[in-house]
């Protein structure tokens, strides 16, 4: 009788998908590192996990199961022990009366069917998952419950509570192991916060991704106060102190994967509420058309970025992606040859070369001071992570005009606002006209879906107030799939609008002109808005007029109609 590997390798061949040859040096490395079949193709890198889980599925003739696109309830745990589920490799995924749907490795190994029917006292349809994700679906589960021990499930559907649980040391590693979950979680999500928030009968697991919170299953009430305490202990926090606000910070490693991690606990009526932010590595940073920049604006801010003085701003509101974008300035600047100095609160991205301060207000380490001392340490460029009042602007304009390159970051609504922003501030025109080589403004917009995205046309209403009516273009939508959690967007992308410094612009600065005015005499020298950037980019479908029209709000449309500078508004847009 043929193995299980057997088959595999000749349905593999049969759909050419696999030379015998190559399946024959496939095998030989199987059984020198004495794994099967199916994990050796995968780690050489000749078929992917998916590609082998669909092949089993054929030869075992049970159904695939893909368990991306389903909400698998971890309730199930207190089913089936640990130990059974690791040992037989399976998990039951659905629950209807007295059938289980288990998901296995192997449905043809009937020994363990036996076993999951004994355990399980129903009805067994096995279908078959990929190796990896149901490993990592046993491992996330068990973990985050707590139902190691396969309680008995009450019949309000809740897991009954286990006797001999109450020793310190066996519930300790339990919580260590939950909380190593919800930040791996947090990874493999894309995650940029993890938000971990009691209520009174309930707690609440939300991740953000790419800007929006999506609620995930996670432990229960009862493990809140060990989860805050282990988060305290990682950021080497004060265990007894519960009515006060703290923030701290830690690396978090696991299978090869790092992560610097800012953690911010604050006291609720419920219970201590707790945020995660993942941050970003420096070596994520990556270039200017990655981030979304048009080709020719990505092109003239390198150019702008060589000056070895003058200021480079970037405004947006709070989560926007500034601080990413001015880290892309300083790694394309980091070289051996340039001194950069970085004052941030805090530092979110460590870079090599680069000599970073975080500000320190406990003991009087603000922006301003610690500018001060900067400017004395002989750098060439210059980072303020923001500047927040008038005797940071101030120095910082001063840095610019005695010979320093100085980024930062400002909260203005567009690029024409920094202007008047800097003015209330109390910098004069003239500094600023000498100091300012260009301003960024930006926001993020989540990208379409590539898995679940067709081919759409647009609401005529939103294609009338991009000014785009009878104008061409691939539009898509997203129809929602389990990789993008039924959202219809995956990832996110930067729309941006710079105002360069150019005589028409500077003539408005000297004159104290209105945002407006600036604005108006930036599109005439050749500005694109950042509506006109996002209706670009949906155009080729990058994302959508709905998603635009929500993070931009195309104020800049209305405004320009005003102005008179619509026509000139839907040129640059054709």
């Amino acid at each position: 009788m043929l193995s299980h590997d057997e088959f595999l390798i000749a349905a593999l061949v049969e759909a050419g998908m696999l030379s015998r040859d190559r399946a024959d040096m496939v095998l030989r490395h199987a059984q020198e590192k004495g794994i099967e079949f199916g994990e050796a193709v995968v780690a050489l890198g000749v078929l992917t996990a998916r590609q082998v889980a669909i092949a089993r599925a054929e030869t075992s003739e049970h159904p695939y199961i893909d368990l991306a696109l389903f909400d698998i309830d971890f309730r199930n745990t207190a089913l089936l022990p640990r130990g059974s589920a690791e040992s037989l490799r399976a998990f039951p995924l659905f629950v209807l009366e007295r059938s289980v749907t288990v998901g296995m490795e192997n449905p043809l190994d009937l020994r363990a069917v036996d076993q999951l029917r004994a355990l399980l006292k129903a009805d067994i349809d096995p279908v078959l998952c990929e190796q990896g994700a149901l490993r990592a679906l046993i491992d996330r589960a068990y973990s985050l419950t707590g139902n190691s021990a396969g309680a008995p499930r009450a019949r309000d559907g809740s897991a009954e509570a286990q006797p001999g649980t109450d020793d310190a040391s066996d519930a300790r590693e339990p919580i260590v192991a939950a909380v190593n979950q919800i930040i791996a979680q947090g990874l493999d999500l894309g995650a940029s916060d993890i938000h971990l928030g009691p209520d009174e009968h309930e707690l609440h697991l939300r991740y953000r991704v790419d800007g929006a919170l999506r609620s995930h299953q996670g432990p229960g009430l009862a493990a809140h106060t060990g989860l805050i305490q282990r988060l305290k202990v990682m950021a080497n926090l004060d265990l007894t102190q519960t009515r006060r606000p703290q923030d701290g910070k830690f690396r978090f490693a696991q299978g090869g994967r790092s992560v610097d991690v800012r953690l911010s606990i604050i006291p609720t009526v419920c219970g201590e509420n707790a945020v995660l932010r993942l941050l970003a590595s420096g070596a994520n940073i990556k270039d200017f058309p990655t981030l979304g920049f048009p080709a020719g604006e990505a092109q003239e801010l390198e150019r702008i970025i060589e000056n070895p003085y003058g200021m480079i701003l970037v405004t947006g509101p709070t989560g926007s992606g500034k601080t990413t974008t001015l880290y892309t300035a300083l790694k394309r600047l980091n070289t051996p040859d340039r001194n950069i100095m970085t004052i941030e609160d805090p530092v979110e991205v460590r870079m090599p070369l680069v000599r970073q301060v975080q500000v320190n207000p406990e003991i009087g380490l603000n922006f301003a001071g610690a500018l001060r001392s900067i400017l004395r340490q002989d750098p060439d460029v210059v980072f303020v992570g923001e500047i927040r009042d008038e005797e940071t602007a101030r120095i910082s304009v001063q840095a610019a005009l005695t010979g320093h390159l100085v980024l930062s970051s400002l909260h203005t609504n567009d690029a024409a606002g920094a202007v008047p922003r800097l003015r209330d501030l109390n910098c004069p025109a003239f500094a600023v006209n000498a100091a300012l080589l260009c301003v960024i403004a930006q926001r993020l917009v989540r990208r379409t879906c590539p898995d679940c995205a067709r081919a759409a046309t647009p609401k005529e209403e939103l294609l009338r107030l991009f000014g785009a009516m009878g104008q061409g273009g691939q539009y898509v939508q997203g129809s929602g799939c389990g990789r993008c959690g039924s959202t219809g967007y995956r990832g996110r992308i930067g729309v941006y609008e710079m105002l360069r410094t150019t005589d028409g612009v500077r003539a408005a600065i000297e004159e104290e002109a209105s945002s407006d005015e600036i604005r108006r005499r930036a599109v005439a020298d050749g500005m694109r808005l950042m509506w006109q950037n996002g209706l670009e980019k949906a155009r080729i479908g990058l994302t959508t007029l709905e998603e635009v029209a929500r993070v931009v709000a195309v104020q800049s449309t209305a405004e320009s109609e005003d102005t008179g500078e619509r026509d000139v508004v839907r040129r640059l847009a054709a």
